[in-house]
């Protein structure tokens, strides 16, 4: 498939980008390039090929949340600029 000037120029502007006239040139080439793979691929019978997300086999690992006691939670929060009640004082976020 053979982009023209026009539709590199389209492709350029929705991506922000400003090209030189030999940049346009050059992506055209590239661009139709990689368009005609894309055709190629597409001929590709996948009639009976299972699909896929992921080809590894590796699946997330998860873990039970549980809170535990800090032995050292009390002189922990002693240390910070400004406490109160055990616990650490910030500033507002709003």
């Amino acid at each position: 498939m053979k982009l023209n000037k026009l539709e590199v120029e389209k492709i350029a502007k929705l991506s922000r980008l400003d090209l030189t006239t030999k940049e346009k040139e050059l992506y055209a080439s590239q661009l139709s390039k990689v368009l005609d793979y894309v055709e190629k691929l597409n001929e590709v019978d996948t009639e009976n090929v299972e699909i896929t997300a992921q080809v590894t086999g590796l699946e997330n690992v998860y873990r039970a949340d549980k809170m535990e006691q800090c032995e050292l939670q009390k002189e922990l929060v002693k240390q910070a600029a400004e406490w109160e009640y055990d616990l650490i004082k910030t500033k507002s976020v709003f």
